[in-house]
């Protein structure tokens, strides 16, 4: 249905312009009922819907519909499976049509900068490239039903400490290398219908009132095409975030902004044009739900939950395994931890989801008639060593063939609105660990958590697999893994340092409550962990099979890029074990010209493999320009220098299996003001000066004196002078001032 929206928005009054770029109540915009725009409802997300029951109130406190919780984006990013997590989305946005809402509020794509952010079981990863594939195909995903979705919270929210207040302090160049890649993918390859902007200030502006971000960077720059809503209760100054982008306000203020931007109109301070715009962008969202409502669709619980566990199960990282896992039927287990018998799937906050269904592991072997027997060990919600609990559970250890402690984070522990204190599991949970393991060399570890956690313990288990918040549907998918029915096949999506003071945010982290300072630049987890050599537990892309892989055959269609073409690579992976599997096959790229502050390697390419035992597939990923460059301050623009780049290809950042080397040439040239400061070294560096500063330094580097030849030393010690050396100080080599200033000129011609 084709609508003239410019000629509805001039029909409408000045009032009604302004109460469009409000909600309703909590979940709903506004209706202008006499030129038949109607309202609509939106939903918290992101792994499910979270719909109010019955009357929207003005705090969306009522309780809210069951449905169907999907694993958290800690647990679908673990997947590394782009088409996995569109489904996702697809079953999303087909829910969200039956229960008629025409927004999900996700997905979340703020980068993981410190394992401590209460909000990171909602993020999918600490590296921007995974981020931005997993969160394009989760909104092609959901928007395929013409449902919107919100990709939020734009940007640099990384903490939940003063997170509505606090400014976050980033160069450009971690900014846009780290924390805006996955919206700019999102937005170039999706077209999210709407844009969350966040609470916190950037380098000391409101997101809600930051044009360059909400107007040059996302309109101008990535050609976003929907409207920007604020999170909620996210507006500073109403006008001043109207005039750098920001469209919707939700929830209502009860008329008090809208009066404001009347005002403002009337007044002249703000062009009503502004407001015209965003009215228009709303109604095309708007519009593109209610003129494309699917009749067909159906929310249907038990078909959905079914699908959970499915996508759980290939979520889940095994960690650690030395045989003991997959169990065998015929084997005597004992569950220990009440994580068994009532698990923790979901996380605190906005995205809790009433949940239609819930199956623990213990139920599930109960259903398939196990030989499992069950003690409670601890608490799931309380930090106490319950004496007479921790003897049952060790008793039950010794006469088990294998022990299986379900651990994990507390309900309370993690959450929105307020940001872990340490990575430690309770004291409760450690001490049984530690005391189990003292009699039952089987012992097997199951996390359910939303953020890596310390394990001390780590050396004296015999497996750990990693559940992360996987969604109503964990138990079931726990059962499957544990027993061989599913090949465990994730792989994290971050780094677990083995203490918190080893993350690289460390000592910035929070920050003062006014400011918190990115000190760690460009390098956030693995990134920083490869630079600085620091050893970690389980390194960014680790996760182990039941099966083994082995990589062959490294092949590029062509050893030379420019700025223009894309590289397509190949190679060969085989299944060498004895059961089906799926390998993550990570590609990752290394300058390697000694260009200053670039980290070790970085993650470019990604896909997943499902292999029968003996067989062998082809992977298949492209690199471009893009992926080789680094953003570069002075230019405003991506770059990298022409030279060498390895490709790496492996199983894990820090499990390279096979590499290879190819070669970059670009047209894009630096700025270069040679003056009287500028070294021997720089002049040497750059294609345009060097010829003409070696022919200037020819008669420097003559033998000694009496015509004896300068030794090895020496030679490096006068080159070593020599590139640190600023034109200015040639003088000291007897050049004159004058001779000085005329190299200066004609080294400037040339650049």
């Amino acid at each position: 249905m084709e609508r003239d929206l410019k000629k509805l928005v001039a029909s409408m009054t000045l009032e009604e312009k302004a109460g469009m770029c409000s909600g309703a109540d909590f979940w709903n915009t506004k209706a202008v009922e006499r030129l038949g725009i109607p309202g609509v409802m939106m939903s918290d997300g992101p792994h499910g819907i979270r719909k109010q029951e019955g009357e929207a109130d003005h705090l969306g406190l009522n309780e809210s519909v069951e449905a169907v919780c999907f694993p958290a984006a800690c647990a679908t990013a673990s997947s590394f499976d782009v088409d996995l997590i569109r489904q996702m989305g697809e079953i999303l946005g087909e829910e969200c049509q039956a229960e008629d809402l025409s927004m999900l509020l996700g997905p979340a794509v703020n980068i993981k900068r410190s394992p401590l952010c209460g909000r990171n079981f909602e993020y999918f990863s600490e590296d921007p490239y995974l981020t931005g594939k997993m969160a394009a195909a989760y909104i092609n995903g959901v928007q395929s039903w013409d449902v919107g979705t919100s990709i939020k919270h734009f940007a640099v929210n990384n903490q939940e400490y003063k997170r509505m207040c606090v400014s976050s302090e980033v160069s450009e160049r971690a900014f846009r290398e780290i924390y805006l890649p996955a919206f700019e993918e999102a937005v170039k390859e999706a077209q999210p219908k709407t844009v969350m902007c966040s609470y916190n200030k950037i380098n000391g502006v409101f997101a809600s009132e930051n044009e360059d971000l909400l107007t040059k960077i996302l309109r101008d720059e990535w050609g976003f095409e929907g409207y920007v809503v604020t999170d909620w209760g996210a507006v500073n100054d109403r006008v001043k975030g109207l005039k750098a982008g920001v469209d919707l306000e939700m929830p209502s203020t009860g008329g008090y902004n809208d009066k404001k931007i009347v005002e403002a109109v009337k007044s002249g301070e703000l062009d009503e044009k502004v407001l015209n715009r965003a009215v228009e962008r709303m109604l095309k969202v708007i519009f593109s739900y209610v003129d494309h409502r699917h009749s067909e669709a159906v929310f249907d619980r038990d078909k959905d939950h079914e699908k959970s566990v499915e996508i759980e199960t290939e979520c889940a990282v095994l960690l650690e395994n030395n045989g003991v896992l997959p169990m065998k039927e015929e084997q005597k287990i004992v569950y220990i931890g009440e994580f068994a018998e009532k698990p923790r799937y979901q996380g605190g906050g906005s995205s809790h989801i009433n949940s239609s269904k819930v199956v623990s592991a213990l139920e599930a072997a109960q259903e398939k008639n196990r030989n499992v027997t069950y003690v409670k060990g601890f608490s799931s919600e309380r930090d106490e060593i319950e004496a007479q609990e921790v003897e049952k559970a060790v008793q039950a250890a010794k006469e088990a063939d294998i022990a299986v402690v379900f651990a994990g984070l507390p309900d309370a522990f993690e959450s929105e609105s307020y940001d872990r204190k340490d990575m430690k599991l309770p004291v409760c949970q450690n001490h049984l660990i530690e005391e189990v393991a003292k009699v039952q060399p089987n012992l097997v570890v199951m996390l359910h958590n939303g953020s890596p956690v310390e394990t001390p313990w780590a050396e004296q288990t015999a497996a750990i697999l990693e559940l992360y918040l996987g969604g109503q549907g964990v138990g079931e998918a726990c059962d499957r893994l544990l027993y061989g029915q599913a090949n465990p096949s994730g792989r994290l999506a971050e780094s677990f340092p083995l203490r918190i003071e080893d993350n690289p945010s460390y000592l910035s982290f929070g920050g003062d409550g006014k400011t918190v300072d990115y000190t760690e630049g460009v390098y956030v987890g693995y990134r920083y962990y490869e630079a600085k050599k620091q050893p970690v537990r389980w390194a960014f892309g680790h996760g182990l099979s039941y099966t083994e892989f082995k990589y062959d055959h490294l092949t590029v269609s062509s050893k030379e890029l420019d700025d223009e073409n894309e590289i397509i690579v190949e190679v060969d992976v085989t299944n060498v074990g004895a059961c089906a599997g799926k390998e993550v096959v990570q590609l990752y790229i290394a300058d390697k010209n000694g260009t200053v502050n670039r980290p070790v390697k970085e993650l470019k390419g990604f896909t997943k493999l499902f292999l029968q035992p003996r067989e062998t597939k082809k992977a298949q990923m492209k690199i471009s320009a893009r992926d080789l460059s680094f953003y570069n301050e002075e230019i405003k623009d991506w770059y990298a220098p022409s030279g060498t780049y390895e490709i790496l290809i492996g199983h894990a950042s820090d499990d390279i299996r096979i590499s290879c080397e190819v070669s970059f040439t670009t047209k894009k040239q630096l700025p270069f003001q040679v003056t009287g400061t500028t070294t021997i070294g720089e002049l040497l560096a750059d294609s345009r000066t060097a010829a003409a500063t070696m022919e200037l330094l020819a008669p420097l580097q003559q033998n000694g004196e009496n015509g004896e030849e300068i030794s090895e030393a020496d030679q490096q010690m006068i080159q070593a002078i020599l590139e640190g050396l600023p034109l200015k100080s040639l003088s000291i080599a007897g050049v004159t001032g004058e001779t000085i200033e005329r190299i200066i000129y004609k080294l400037n011609e040339l650049c």
